[in-house]
């Protein structure tokens, strides 16, 4: 830990540095001092906790137009500003007042380039992936019981349920009633499983519930029926278990690292759950993203309506953003089922391949189940969406004391916007907005929630004034060798987003760090397959010329898959096959819905890339998991060596 702490110290010098030339600001000795100090005192915390909470009173302060007395009470105050970063901080909050002092977008005081400089300096270790405290684990796993307890206490007057059930109907009866199950074909994800079966191991089935067989049955989803007779005594079949309600595995809630300050906790379901999930969550995820209510205002595939709307917004304050904490936890069963109340075969359906009780770390079981999913579900994110776009149109309905039809649903929606748990919707209905979700079980995330200021939040933009002012974050630790691929990748991914972003003294540690372990890097445009420095005109140096390929190449650290041995035969092998010729399994020009960071993205592209792979039936790619290798790559995106 003492040299993790050695590594983000010298880092966070750099990046402040490079922050207070990025917006013409006074290098301060007092702050690198303050940094400096505070981190061989508090450790990594720090950066990780304190700074975070700082920036979170910072955006809280541009939202409000002011300092309050409460907020930086970790930090002492000069006049109505923090001391720490009062150089950048008095650019934009008035030393005597703390109000914020008035800007014009178009001349030097823009405030933009401030407020982009201090959220980076802030912001930049919030995200680190490193083991959080039994103490912050046990709160998380106290939290998520907590949470499932409250159920037992949520209840809605009558008028409430049936406003619900009313503006479902309007919303969700057209698009759900065109839902068929024979239009829903199973199949498997790329995660794990509760009952830790991967790769090609998904396709010998073991066990089956018998709440699925009435929508899914075993011989029709799970083996291939129609490619001749299937021998019902044959030992594949013989070996699945039929698993009554009662005993069914419950799913596996597990924690993983999110920031130092809590964990994320998802849910992992069994294999058959989540093979029935994903061919239902497909169709819902096509007929909402075409159908003519709700396409462009719910989008599961898209952040890129959300994003360009949060940076819009953050000029002319015309939409609001909402973020919501435990969002998935906190959706009710009966509600959620609700919205699928005109199709009662889908909607039972998906109650069928709904998890009841759920496993946690220190071994006890919560059942039965009152929240519809946890994430980690399949149909955890697009029934979240959905019921959080109900919820807006129900409140925009009632504030402008709208009758319940399809002519005003659409009217007000046409200014609703969900991805997920983001949520935008018009700044002068916002209040009205925070009051239904509240009423509707939600948790509103009041400090990632924006809507007076110049300041906005949506699927990973983060906007001020026009301007995008998101951070670069650091996500690993240093890599130590070449066998930490994952921390490799990552720290080169962060090296070039500081050097996009005009941190040249961070990218150059960053790069240096990598260099100790790989090499010298080539430089390499952003398409390239190769691991090394973005430039947008890398100069040629090739090493060889390939005569069958007929073009000049250059030797470079390449990213690759990572398989496992995993022979598949017999009917399951035939059932893979033929589900790859009906494009069931990803392909390598599909995306994969969630990713959070570049590396992440990488990883997904390199593990559908591998769905490719001739000799499927005897290997499978790990998912996440990647490697380095040595290879000859095209040298027309490659630059030479330093």
């Amino acid at each position: 830990m003492k040299s993790h702490i050695s590594d983000y110290l010298e880092i966070a010098q750099a990046i402040y540095l490079d922050a207070c030339a990025r917006c013409a600001a006074e290098v301060s000795l007092r702050d690198l001092c303050t940094i400096k100090s505070r981190v061989e005192n508090q450790g990594v915390s720090f950066l990780t906790i304190t700074l975070p909470n700082f920036c979170s009173d910072f955006e809280r302060s541009l939202d409000q137009g002011y300092i309050d007395s409460k907020s930086f009470r970790s930090f002492r105050k000069f006049r109505a500003i923090p001391a720490f970063l009062q150089g950048m901080l008095s650019r934009i909050f008035n030393l005597e007042t703390g109000r914020i002092n008035d800007e014009d977008t178009n001349s030097p005081n823009d405030h933009s380039a401030y407020v982009d400089s201090i959220r980076q300096i802030c912001l930049a270790f919030k995200k680190v992936e490193l083991p959080c405290t039994p103490e912050r684990e046990y709160k998380a796993l106290e939290s998520f019981v907590a949470i499932e307890n409250s159920f037992e206490m949520f209840s809605l007057p009558r008028e409430d349920v049936e406003r619900f059930s009313l503006v479902s109907s309007v919303l969700w009866d057209n698009i759900m009633g065109d839902l068929r199950l024979d239009m829903c074909i199973p199949r498997h994800g790329p995660g794990a499983t509760a009952d830790r079966f991967y790769g090609n191991r998904k396709y010998s089935w073991r066990k089956w519930h018998e709440r699925l067989e009435p929508y899914f049955p075993l011989v029709d989803s799970c083996f291939a029926t129609s490619s001749g007779e299937l021998d019902f005594h044959s030992e594949e079949l013989e070996l699945v278990q039929f698993v009554h309600s009662e005993d069914e595995q419950p799913v596996k809630v597990t924690l993983v690292p999110k920031t130092l300050k809590g964990p994320r906790i998802i849910a992992i379901e069994p294999c058959c759950m989540q093979y029935a999930q994903q061919g239902l969550r497909r169709e819902i995820y096509s007929l909402i993203e075409s159908n003519w209510m709700t396409a462009g205002h719910i989008n599961f595939r898209d952040q890129s309506v959300n994003q360009s709307l949060a940076m819009s917004s953050s000029r002319d304050g015309r939409l609001a953003t909402i973020d919501l904490s435990d969002a998935s936890d906190r959706v009710p069963r009966d509600l959620a089922l609700e919205m699928f109340r005109s199709n009662p075969d889908f909607r039972d359906a998906i109650d069928a391949c709904r998890s009841t009780s759920a496993l946690l770390p220190d071994g006890r079981i919560i059942s039965p189940l009152r929240k519809f999913a946890s994430m980690g579900s399949a149909l955890c994110f697009p029934v979240e969406a959905m019921y959080f776009y109900t919820i807006c149109v129900m409140a925009l309905l009632d504030s402008q004391n709208l009758p319940v039809t399809h002519a005003n649903a659409r009217r007000v929606s046409r200014d609703v916007y969900v991805y997920g748990d983001d949520i935008i919707v018009p700044t002068h209905f916002a209040a009205a907005v925070l009051d239904h979700l509240r009423k509707y079980n939600c948790k509103v995330n009041d400090r990632k929630t924006f809507f007076t200021g110049k300041f906005r939040e949506s699927c990973g933009v983060d906007a001020y004034n026009g301007r995008p002012v998101r951070p670069v974050y650091i996500r690993t630790s240093r890599p130590k060798n070449r066998q930490q691929s994952s921390e490799i990748l990552s720290w080169v991914d962060t090296a070039n987003q500081f050097f996009g972003k005009g941190y040249l003294n961070t990218s150059t540690l960053l790069f240096k760090r990598v260099e100790e372990v790989l090499g010298p890097l080539p430089w390499v445009n952003e398409r390239s397959q190769a691991i090394g420095r973005y430039h947008p005109w890398p100069s040629v140096l090739p090493k060889r010329f390939n005569r069958k390929y007929q073009r000049l190449e250059v030797r470079c650290w390449v990213p690759a898959p990572v398989y496992r041995t995993d022979e598949l035969g017999g009917y399951a092998a035939l059932k893979k096959c033929l589900m790859r010729m009906e494009g069931l399994i990803p392909s390598p020009n599909q995306t994969l819905v969630g990713t959070s960071d570049n590396v992440t993205a990488l990883k997904d592209r390199i593990y559908l890339e591998a769905q490719g792979d001739i000799h499927h039936l005897r290997r499978s790619a790990r998912y996440g998991a990647v490697t380095l290798k040595r290879r000859w790559v095209s040298a027309t995106l490659i630059a030479g060596l330093r």
